[in-house]
């Protein structure tokens, strides 16, 4: 059992590093207080439970809309992606700022072929919370006892 959930939370990183992030990540994250990048590398808290009919993955994304995100299935990956794009101008007394944030994550969990039924994969966003539910699949959901008549 806990070898599928090890393999539901194992995560893949698709980002190639750039010198900020090889300085950053040698001397801990405190050679660099560059507030973008710490930002632009921050990935949500995720929280995986099992029950006897389903794996629930729950993402702590708040601030965020449902919109945001991008939940996909391919070849035994679920993938959960989000960009967030914020543009703010101000025109005052001649002076004009602007400011341009960005921020995306993304993060892939294997799923099981033979555990989870692809078909049945519900995603809901509430209160902060994108919630994934995977289905099992009945072969592999638990069976209640039977009596076995004796003869």
């Amino acid at each position: 059992m806990e070898d599928l959930i090890m393999t539901l939370v194992r995560r893949f990183n698709n980002q190639t590093p750039d010198i900020a992030n090889i300085f950053d990540d040698f001397f801990g994250g405190d050679f660099f207080l560059n507030p973008v990048s710490q930002s632009r590398r921050s990935v949500p808290a995720v929280n995986v439970k099992e029950t006897q009919d389903e794996y629930l993955i729950e993402v702590a994304a708040p601030g965020m809309k449902k919109d945001d995100f991008k939940v996909e299935v391919n070849n035994n990956v679920l993938t959960i992606s989000c960009e967030q794009e914020d543009k703010k101008e101000e025109n005052e007394k001649g002076y004009t700022r602007r400011e341009f944030c960005y921020s995306a994550f993304r993060r892939s969990f294997a799923i099981p072929r033979n555990e989870v039924d692809e078909s049945k994969i519900n995603a809901s966003y509430k209160d902060g919370i994108l919630q994934i539910t995977l289905h099992k699949r009945e072969e592999v959901k638990p069976k209640p006892v039977r009596m076995i008549e004796i003869k």
